[in-house]
């Protein structure tokens, strides 16, 4: 896939890596447009990833500094990169099984130390890229290529978890809430420390396909309907929430 991707990319024809109705090409779109609105100019930037769909997000598309590493090791080559060159704005960009499965330790302990990164986790809720196995991310129930059945399993919020372990700033928006997105991606640029952003980005593909969505309009509507804003979760009660996903900012 790399090689194909390079290959058009150098004939001048637009190419995507992202299957058709993956949610990754709007974040792609608005950590951009965040960028922009920021008025952080690209060479101060430094883009890190690891080893999935996400991962694909800066590299190659970004004309900038990225650095695309091993899978589960983002947090670290951006850690060591920011200790480094302090001055570096370093943005982590990866997905959910990247960076709270196999990089879950990483994540935890950066949260901890208050490390001056942003996060963006693209949470599809399944490994898209090899194979779509269950992630820690799954919801209970959820049909993977490993847990044929149904997850039985209760996934991580991951929003709680980082903001347990000390992060200076966390959000969560969808893919389908761009203008709340943008700016919480501008504002976790802005802030210093570990700030953590998860942004809710539908995966057709792996996760659609298996657990019966018809189509990927069809999920970018469920994810339309489930997310709610913490204000309007704040009017419902426990078995009205129970079926929703709170977005907002949590620090």
């Amino acid at each position: 896939m790399a090689r194909d991707l390079e290959a058009r990319l150098r004939t001048g024809v637009q190419a995507t890596p992202f299957c058709p109705g993956c949610g990754h090409g709007i974040l792609m779109n608005l950590i951009l447009r965040a960028l922009d609105a920021s008025g952080i100019p690209m060479e101060e930037m430094l883009f890190v990833s690891g080893i999935g769909c996400a991962a694909w997000i800066p590299s190659p598309h970004f004309k900038g500094d990225t650095l695309h590493t091993l899978h589960g090791r983002a947090i670290p080559f951006a850690t060591g990169a920011k200790l480094f060159n302090p001055a570096l704005r370093t943005l982590v960009i990866s997905g959910d099984g990247d960076l709270a499965s196999i990089g879950g330790n990483h994540l935890i302990h950066a949260a901890r130390r208050n490390t001056d990164l942003t996060v963006i986790c693209a949470n599809n809720r399944i490994y898209g890229m090899t194979g779509g196995q269950a992630a820690p991310t799954s919801p209970r129930g959820t049909r993977t290529a490993t847990t044929n059945r149904g997850n039985p399993h209760r996934p991580f919020d991951l929003c709680k978890l980082v903001l347990a372990a000390g992060a200076a700033y966390v959000a969560r928006y969808a893919v389908t809430q761009p203008l709340a997105l943008m700016e919480g991606i501008r504002r976790a640029l802005e802030r210093e420390g570990f700030s953590f952003l998860e942004v809710l980005s539908p995966c057709p593909t792996q996760f659609g396909r298996r657990n019966r969505f018809e189509s990927p309009a069809e999920m970018l509507q469920s994810l339309m309907e489930r997310c709610v804003t913490r204000e309007e979760a704040g009017r419902m009660g426990d078995e009205e929430l129970a079926e929703r996903i709170v977005t907002g900012e949590f620090t």
